[in-house]
């Protein structure tokens, strides 16, 4: 069982990233973020290693956050990692308290106990959109992330620590809305 730390939208404005997935599913062999059962995220960091528990996760991510607000991230592009299978995510816009909190997390616990693309110089702040894209509709899930041509902000409003699979919140906290 795995641990995750994130930042995920339970705003109503989350359901652009879920059409998303909904158009995404259809170059996948079998539809991913849905079947999460978890709303649309970013994940700081991912942990196997027993040494790290859920209770050291959830106070690395509770400092790290550090009293801090809700975060409007607004996305432009969808890029893909290449894997196999090829995954389609959302790209956000330049965002200083994502990198920061990232960075606060790797330096809080030691990254050699994180999971290769979550570590400092692998990390890619990512709004995951599909994860199974069948390799028969590769080429046209490319062209669809190429051919995105929205806007989108979504409001980002609560961190959590979940373990998984299956996707299970461990601990949970709403963040404060930002004064305008």
């Amino acid at each position: 069982m795995a641990l995750a730390i994130n930042i995920r939208s339970d705003d109503p404005s989350a359901n652009q990233i879920e059409a998303l997935w909904d158009e995404v599913a259809g170059f996948e062999s079998q539809p991913s973020m849905r079947a999460l059962g978890y709303r649309p995220h970013f994940t700081f960091a991912i942990y196997d290693a027993p040494e790290i528990t859920a209770e050291i996760a959830w106070e690395t991510m509770i400092r790290a956050v550090g009293g801090e607000g809700q975060l409007l991230v607004a996305f432009k592009r969808i890029r893909w990692f290449a894997g196999p299978p090829l995954v389609l995510w959302a790209e956000p816009e330049f965002d200083e308290t994502l990198v920061r909190w990232h960075a606060s997390i790797s330096a809080a616990i030691d990254p050699a106990f994180c999971r290769l693309h979550y570590r400092p110089g692998n990390w890619r702040p990512h709004c995951t959109l599909g994860t199974q894209i069948a390799d028969a509709k590769r080429d046209n899930a490319i062209a669809f992330a190429q051919s995105f041509d929205g806007s989108i902000s979504v409001l980002f409003d609560v961190v959590d620590c979940v373990s998984f699979p299956p996707v299970r919140v461990v601990a949970e906290q709403r963040l404060p809305v930002r004064a305008p």
